[in-house]
């Protein structure tokens, strides 16, 4: 299989949604399906409704639905014989939101769908896998901080040229965490090095 850059058309880095519209175009279940697709590569109605097993008309209906949000567009067109094909591409790479409206939940929502494809695999044995949960008591700055870099990750991982049969999935992920927390160890060295206890 050839290296090739994805997706296969032009878009822009990025695109912040700012009207319900967009919000509901974006967050129905279906819908995310066929962005989400569409990262990869441009395709055509009949090709999304094959593979996500749903009929065409209604695949039609929901890339209408998309396109009038301005979250797709047709970025090609091929001649079939007699009638044109369409091929449909995002108009992002990265759809920015607010968890308000239908996409509230989001990202518990992406958290839970990665656990469940990663306890479908068959045999982690033979899979490149990975998993760690890390808890750390750090400022609200700090904690913006770790999620504009993982944000940078997930776009250097979107970048990624595609030339595998594999499909592999990236997980990041911040959260405000309920965990219990030690009371300070008033017998701690300090500083210097010495315990916290004074010796006369």
């Amino acid at each position: 299989m050839t290296d090739r850059t994805a997706p296969d058309y032009d878009l822009a880095d990025g695109l912040a949604l700012d009207s319900p519209e967009q919000y509901k175009a974006l967050f129905e279940p279906t819908r995310r399906e066929i962005v989400s697709l569409l990262l990869d590569r441009a395709a055509t109605t009949s090709e999304l409704a094959e593979l996500l097993g749903k009929p065409k008309g209604t695949i039609g209906s929901h890339l209408k639905n998309l396109e009038q949000a301005g979250l797709v567009r047709v970025v090609r067109t091929r001649r079939v014989r007699a009638l044109e094909a369409k091929y449909y591409g995002r108009t992002a790479r990265v759809f920015w939101f607010e968890s308000v409206d239908g996409a509230a939940g989001e990202a518990a929502r992406q958290l839970r769908q990665a656990a469940d494809e990663a306890a479908r695999v068959v045999d982690p044995q033979e899979q490149v896998m990975t998993g760690a949960v890390r808890y750390a008591r750090i400022p609200g700055a700090r904690a913006q901080e770790w999620t504009d870099r993982l944000h940078r990750l997930l776009d250097e991982f979107d970048r990624e040229p595609r030339s595998g049969e594999q499909a592999y999935g990236l997980v990041v992920g911040l959260y405000p965490a309920d965990v219990p927390r030690l009371a300070v160890d008033t017998a701690a060295p300090d500083d210097s090095g010495h315990d916290g206890a004074a010796t006369r």
